[in-house]
């Protein structure tokens, strides 16, 4: 009779994995079976390669709806990957034995009931051993046993206590528990004297002998919907292993499981602290031998009072927090040796993942070769390839995998052409495979990435940014519910500075979006909205400013402006208009902020010369404070001294005021006012001083008097054509 040993494991469980490496060593089974999907098996074959290591996960993808996808992650602490590998040690057979995703991923997440069971066996079982927190029971019992000795059998009888002669707790557990059944009679069937079988501790006592007849198996199974699915390898890493991620359960402490893996019994305690003391000196952080020793003693201690056969994850975070670490170490600690920062890596000739065969794919469409060196690529947005190369670097953008970065200053997301530095990286295919979990292609991956980052900010402008994105990677699945976020952020946001840093990218997308294609106008109504904030709240924004806000103040003001010029706004005509003279006329408005809205008013048609000048010259007036002038001039200026170059009764208040002023205030003043001519393009600086200097300033001959009419006629009628303008 054949020999079969069941091995009921949790998976990522280090004493597991130490257990079934050593049951293999005693039974030196002929086949082994591992509760993994059928069709993963032919990928087995990598595991041996020596550029295939764990952290890596096996991807399974339906090939025409690459939406439906599995993870299964292995860490070198998983027991499945010690079956692997011990089994291609010693050159024997390795089976999957459950459920084919080809299957499984036919139905939809909440069907596929993987890594999950309706009853809690492990709460059952620590409560009935009077332990009221599962995972430290079966670290206790399993994982954290230094011997290794396997302790199958009594996991099988917890289990089958637990389940007590009950079926599977659904349709879907009933259909893998069948399938597991099926591929053990095969194995009999085929002659393997001793099989060992390495499946989760809960499918156990559905294994055991004696077994339902074989029809009953086939009937469950018969029938079941199926897919083509693509399986690949992937690497993986601690981080991500931290979560659960389709058909592999999480752990939240793979680093620690790492190490318990490595160095197990009660010595791991003090290697642990060891590589604690590494990582806090390598930090700046002091760690001496003494802290060592005290910390093992600590961690020692807490696990005697707390009843442990050993000190765990949470009896050495106690010791380090109390002995070594504090607040600051302790942070650091977790993130770098709880969790880890373990990365994989999977063989360079091994099946492309999804999302890289994907963008392999757009590449070729847009006619866009990855290179190593880096070349300028010029994309006009009017024609349906530039657009669709920029809608693809875009998408590559938000996803985190910069391919290509804009030029500045050569063209930008606000025009019909875009300029793209390309240069492809080795390091952007390992980017690439990582960012697998956002999606099996690249519209779906940056989509949801962008979903995700609009769903963690809290900030208006950074939701703003998110929309700006998806826009410009025509991803209208993103522009919808972050259009409602931004609509819902600004309904409750009573910062109005916020609401204002929003609608210069707004503008730009309402303006620019006929060029995109995109779907320009669900913005309208947002960007109405906004106005109208912005409109009613400027003038409470404005008042008692500090200066450095009120020199932030100038610029939003500004934007405001040209977002309502951009996309002529009927509130630059009515509403924009009556608020920027509130806040050039209130008192308590710092004189930068009423300058600069005076300015406004005045390059916006909307005050004649006769205002500007009587609101200067109250601002430069006896009763005002000669530093309050002095910025009210710089804000009013703006960086530019045309205005004063083509209005001389502006000019003649100026040097009136500056002419006036007494010699304490002119000391003061003086380096007020050289920063802000200082600002001025260097052709205004002289002009303006031979307008005060009583020279009529002199027109820069640009042609010589042997100009060709007929040629420059010819030149006049380019330009006109260029421009648009009719001949």
């Amino acid at each position: 009779m054949a020999d079969v040993q069941l091995m009921g494991i949790r998976h990522h469980g280090p004493g597991s994995a130490r257990s079934v490496r050593r049951a293999l060593d005693e039974l030196q089974p002929t086949v082994v079976l591992v509760e993994l999907p059928a069709d993963c098996e032919a990928a087995l074959r990598w595991v041996g390669h020596e550029e295939l290591q764990p952290p890596v996960a096996l991807l399974g993808t339906v090939v025409d709806q690459p939406n439906r996808a599995a993870f299964l992650p292995f860490a070198s602490f998983s027991p499945e990957w010690q079956a692997f590998t011990w089994a291609f040690a010693h050159d024997v057979p390795v089976r999957a034995m459950d459920l084919p995703l080809a299957n499984s991923l036919v139905a939809s997440s909440d069907e596929l009931g993987l890594g999950r069971h309706h009853v809690d066996p492990l709460g059952e079982l620590a409560a009935a051993a009077g332990d009221p927190d599962p995972e430290r029971w079966w670290e206790d019992v399993v994982e954290h046993r230094g011997d290794g000795a396997p302790a199958f059998a009594a996991v099988a009888a917890a289990m089958s206590a637990v389940r007590d002669g009950r079926d599977a707790s659904s349709a879907r557990e009933a259909q893998r528990e069948a399938h597991m059944r099926q591929v053990l009679r095969k194995a009999l069937a085929d002659g393997h004297e001793r099989v060992a079988v390495v499946c989760g501790a809960w499918h156990v006592p559905a294994l055991a002998e004696p077994l339902p007849p074989a029809a009953t198996d086939a009937r469950t199974l018969r029938g079941l919907p199926k897919a083509k699915v693509g399986i690949s390898w992937v690497p993986w890493t601690h981080r991500r292993l931290a979560a659960a991620t389709g058909y592999g359960a999480g752990v939240q402490s793979p680093g620690w499981y790492a190490h318990v893996f490595r160095h197990p019994g009660p010595r791991g305690v003090s290697r642990w602290f060891v590589d604690v003391a590494r990582l806090l000196r390598d930090r700046g952080l002091s760690a001496s031998p003494d802290h060592l020793i005290a910390a093992t003693r600590a961690a020692d201690a807490l696990a005697a009072l707390r009843m442990r056969p050993r000190a765990g994850l949470a009896e050495v975070l106690d010791a380090a927090d109390a002995v070594m670490a504090g607040t600051t170490g302790l942070a650091l600690i977790e993130r770098e040796l709880v969790v880890g920062d373990a990365i994989g890596e999977v063989p360079a000739d091994a099946p492309q993942v999804p999302l890289a065969r994907d963008l392999a794919a757009q590449q070729r469409a847009a006619r866009l070769k990855p290179a190593a060196d880096a070349k300028l690529v010029e994309l006009d947005l009017r024609t349906p390839s530039g657009r669709g190369r920029s809608v693809l670097l875009h998408r590559l953008s938000a996803l985190g995998v910069h391919w290509g970065r804009l030029e500045e200053g050569r063209g930008s997301s606000g025009t019909f052409r875009e300029t793209w530095a390309l240069r492809w990286e080795p390091e952007l295919t390992i980017r690439l495979i990582e960012l697998s979990a956002h999606g099996t292609t690249v519209r779906a991956a940056s989509g949801h990435r962008l979903l995700e980052t609009a769903e963690a900010s809290s900030a208006l402008a950074d939701l703003v940014q998110v929309l700006d994105q998806a826009l410009l990677a025509d991803l209208p699945e993103v522009v919808q519910p972050v259009v409602a976020m931004v609509e819902a952020q600004a309904a409750h946001d009573p910062d109005v500075v916020q609401v204002i840093d929003t609608l210069g990218p707004l503008a730009r997308a309402l303006r620019y979006g006929d060029v995109r294609g995109t779907d320009a106008p669900a913005l309208r109504r947002v960007f109405d909205g906004l106005v109208v904030r912005v409109v009613a709240g400027v003038l409470m924004a404005c008042r008692s400013l500090a200066p450095d806000a009120a020199a932030a103040m100038v610029e939003r003001l500004a934007a405001v402006q040209a977002a309502l010029a951009l996309v002529d706004h009927p509130a630059r005509r009515a509403e924009w208009p009556g608020a920027l003279t509130l806040v050039a006329e209130r008192p308590d408005v710092p004189g930068l902020v009423q300058g600069r809205a005076t300015r406004l008013l005045h390059d916006g048609g909307v005050w004649n010369r006769v205002r500007v000048s009587a609101r200067l010259a109250r601002a430069l007036s006896v009763g005002t404070p000669p530093a309050v002038g002095a910025a009210f001039v710089e804000g009013f200026l703006a960086g530019s001294g045309t205005v004063l170059v083509h209005d001389r009764e502006l000019l003649d208040l100026i040097d009136q005021w500056v002419s006036g002023l007494a010699p304490d205030a002119f000391s003061t003043t003086v380096p007020l006012l050289r920063r802000t001519f200082g600002a001025f393009e260097p052709a205004e600086r002289r002009q303006l001083g031979m307008l005060l200097g009583g020279e009529a300033p002199v027109a820069p001959v640009w042609f010589g008097a042997d100009v060709d009419s007929r040629r420059a006629a010819a030149a006049m009628r380019t330009v006109r054509q260029l421009l648009g303008v009719p001949q």
